[in-house]
């Protein structure tokens, strides 16, 4: 083997241990907030810990085509949002296609989980009924606290786009949650 063909592959070695090391820390600094995330767009825990997971591992892939490792965080985020809607469409014809199956009299079985009457799922309840992008918008600015350069970068839109849909996304939430309880006013 030549000095160049050692020389290349000990530059590969360091990328990988490079890309391995910057991936860990993205991990390490913010695997419960984008599982959070991921919570709030597709409300199931153990499919947003998936989602996370498969948003780390393409992002430790495509760590050599990054131009910019400093926004390797929004990147990831912005996979987790992608990835999350990609879940709530194949939810989406999974349940469709269920539904043409079931029959008329099916009743819910006794395993099928049962509708709380929790704050935290009225809130979801009523955050599930806005337009995705509306949702997403809120997610990212009062869980993840975002700014709004932070939710254009992590969504691909205009910081006027995140501005209109914060505010449409409030002005709707408003009214739905004063509907759902007396006690969910206050916030």
């Amino acid at each position: 083997m030549s000095d160049a063909q050692r020389g290349t592959r000990d530059e590969a070695r360091q990328e990988t241990a490079s890309a391995d090391a910057a991936v860990e820390q993205l991990y390490l600094a913010h695997w419960d907030q984008l599982v959070r995330l991921s919570v709030l767009l597709v409300r199931d825990q153990g499919t947003a810990e998936e989602i996370v997971q498969d948003a780390l591992v393409a992002v430790h892939q495509r760590w050599d085509r990054l131009t910019d490792h400093g926004k390797a965080l929004a990147y990831l985020r912005q996979a987790v949002v992608n990835r999350s809607r990609s879940a709530l469409r194949h939810r989406g014809v999974v349940n469709r296609y269920l539904a043409r199956q079931a029959a008329p009299g099916h009743l819910p079985g006794a395993d099928e989980p049962v509708l709380g009457e929790s704050r935290r799922r009225m809130v979801l309840d009523a955050l599930q009924r806005l337009p995705r992008r509306q949702r997403e918008v809120l997610a990212l600015r009062y869980y993840l606290e975002l700014s709004e350069a932070e939710i254009a970068e992590t969504l691909g839109i205009s910081r006027g786009a995140v501005k209109s849909h914060a505010s449409r996304g409030a002005a709707t939430l408003r009214p739905m949650l004063e509907e759902l309880g007396p006690d969910l006013r206050s916030d």
